[in-house]
């Protein structure tokens, strides 16, 4: 593995890296608080997203996401169906397909624990300009597609 010299790119890195962890146990706290598993988390997240962004999620496509195979995704979408956190429809668009929504309740739920973090976020974020906010944008943008190969 190269090395990268030490410097600002570096403790950048760093910070990263531990903001990562941290958020990781932000979320794992919340898991345990409401006895969930944190794939169970992952997946309320994927499917507010779906919902903000305006599309449906198939179990299918929500396991993918998840890497999980059929059998895993069903597990999963029972479990959150049964603690009330999601239910299964027939899709808007195609009403063949059965889409799986977040129910206002588990994101009521999300809110209360994950709010006065986002509030901080959202109140950092706005003591940086246009310039800056389009470079951290930037930047972490990147950090995600490498994560997921898309560089």
């Amino acid at each position: 593995m190269p090395t990268a010299e030490p410097g600002p790119e570096m403790e950048i890195v760093h910070l990263l890296r531990a903001v990562t962890v941290e958020l990781g146990l932000h979320s794992a706290r919340f898991a345990d608080r409401n006895a969930m598993h944190p794939t169970d988390v992952r997946a309320l997240i994927a499917l507010m997203d779906a919902r903000r962004a305006g599309d449906e999620m198939t179990a299918g496509r929500l396991g993918a996401g998840l890497g999980l195979n059929s059998a895993g995704t069903t597990a999963l979408l029972d479990r959150l169906e049964r603690a009330g956190h999601v239910r299964r429809l027939r899709g808007e668009r195609d009403r063949r397909k059965v889409v799986v929504e977040v129910d206002e309740r588990a994101v009521e739920l999300g809110g209360s624990f994950f709010g006065p973090l986002i509030e901080r976020s959202v109140e950092l974020l706005r003591g940086y300009d246009e310039r800056q906010l389009a470079a951290i944008r930037g930047f972490l943008g990147g950090v995600r597609d490498a994560v997921t190969g898309e560089e």
